[in-house]
């Protein structure tokens, strides 16, 4: 029971920023999984974000909407990537390179 209960809480938190609450926090660790912690985040205007690839893998932080760049900035192990987020607004974005396991949510307040 236990295993089961531990598999679902990581199963729902691990989505694409719509599902968790959204942590105030100007840093997005990459960790050894393929995924973004945490995937949703809420920062005021003005906040610059940073994103910490701590995976073996090269990953990516590409907009998807909001009239962001939508140029990827790639990250390999041991890199960063920085956003200053000047206006308010709910920006996804994903990993270029893993779509399908990698995306993310960042909300601005003024």
């Amino acid at each position: 029971m236990l295993i089961v209960a531990l598999i679902l809480a990581a199963c729902s938190s691990a989505g694409a920023g719509g599902q968790a609450a959204p942590v105030a926090t100007d840093k997005v660790d990459l960790p050894v999984s393929y995924r973004f912690a945490p995937a949703a985040i809420t920062v005021k205007a003005g906040t610059t974000v940073t994103w910490t690839n701590d995976d073996h893998f090269t990953h990516s932080v590409q907009f998807l909407d909001g009239g962001l760049p939508t140029d990827p900035h790639v990250m390999e192990p041991g890199q960063t990537a920085t956003f200053t987020f000047t206006t308010a607004g709910t920006f996804n974005y994903q990993c270029h390179l893993h779509p399908q396991n990698m995306k993310g949510v960042v909300t601005v307040t003024p």
